[in-house]
């Protein structure tokens, strides 16, 4: 028997929090290096350089700068996705005239994922604008774009509330949901794919591939998704760090600026730690969603 539609969007919600916090914890420092790379590619020669500078500058700490918010940020988006994610699966059922139980086909799916990031965009948005912030705000004070940096997160808020009001939370907002919707139709549709590939070869379901393939399906859905979507996140990274010193230009605006003065390989600094990250962190975030959700759909069950 299916839950009780309120019970399962609370089952979604709870196990997108458990992967999302999964998610941050294996890759954080992977993630300030890509961020700083996207906002001073000139800065560091390559992945490696970054990481040792970083950890040179200001020591471990460096590489967890914006944890909290990062935090806060994957939990929230993911909650959100993963429960809209389940809801704009009915829909998809309702809209195909399937049962409400009926098995979606993977780009189904994926569709549904595609759909969901956009209400996930309007809880990420605020959080991750205050986490790149800190993660680049060595490089702001260092590169004289501000003259005082702020190191916690209470003092980014207050700054954004102070200098840009309520609506300086969401610069970036149109750039994350353009990078969202065709990236989780990527993500969701190379994770389904992946374990149909892998059910059909271990000859079993889709819920029994066991972990290993559950945690590389998910970080094949991640890298589908970043190889897509990419350049969009540069460009999202540049305009919530560089908003810090004033008016900072929109998405095109800032896509045609990054591509004229500094060449199209610009909008791919930090492609490397975001390559190497994304199977342990999304592989994580996957194997805490559909472990959690299992016991939780167990017990209801039961």
């Amino acid at each position: 028997m299916a839950p009780h539609p309120v019970i399962q969007a609370i089952i979604d919600l709870s196990a997108g929090a458990i992967g999302g916090a999964a998610c941050v914890f294996s890759g954080q420092p992977l993630d300030t290096a890509k961020v700083k790379m996207q906002t001073f590619p000139t800065l560091y020669r390559g992945f490696i350089h970054c990481v040792m500078s970083t950890y040179r500058q200001v020591g471990v700490r460096g590489l967890y700068q914006g944890t909290t918010p990062a935090l806060m940020a994957n939990i929230a988006e993911n909650s959100v996705l993963f429960m809209s994610y389940g809801f704009c699966q009915q829909v998809i059922r309702v809209v195909a005239g399937l049962h409400s139980n009926a098995v979606l086909s993977d780009m189904q799916k994926a569709c549904a994922g595609s759909v969901a990031s956009i209400f996930s965009s309007l809880v990420l948005c605020p959080t991750e604008l205050v986490k790149c912030r800190l993660q680049a705000m060595y490089e702001m004070q260092a590169s004289g774009k501000i003259s005082q940096s702020q190191n916690s997160v209470w003092s980014v808020v207050k700054t954004i509330m102070r200098n840009e009001g309520p609506l300086g939370f969401f610069q970036g907002l149109t750039t994350t949901i353009a990078r969202e919707v065709p990236g989780y139709f990527c993500f969701f549709g190379g994770y389904e794919l992946s374990r149909t590939a892998f059910a059909d070869y271990m000859k079993c379901d889709k819920e029994d591939i066991g972990v290993a393939p559950i945690v590389f399906s998910g970080g094949f859905g991640g890298a589908c998704l970043w190889l897509v979507v990419y350049p969009m996140d540069c460009v999202k990274s540049r305009i919530q760090v560089m908003s810090m010193t004033g008016k900072q230009a929109g998405f095109f605006k800032t896509f045609m600026t990054i591509a004229r003065t500094e060449g199209v390989r610009a909008l791919y600094s930090g492609l490397t730690p975001t390559m190497v990250r994304t199977f342990p962190a999304n592989g994580a975030l996957f194997l805490g969603y559909e472990a959690s959700r299992k016991l939780m759909m167990k017990q209801f069950e039961d």
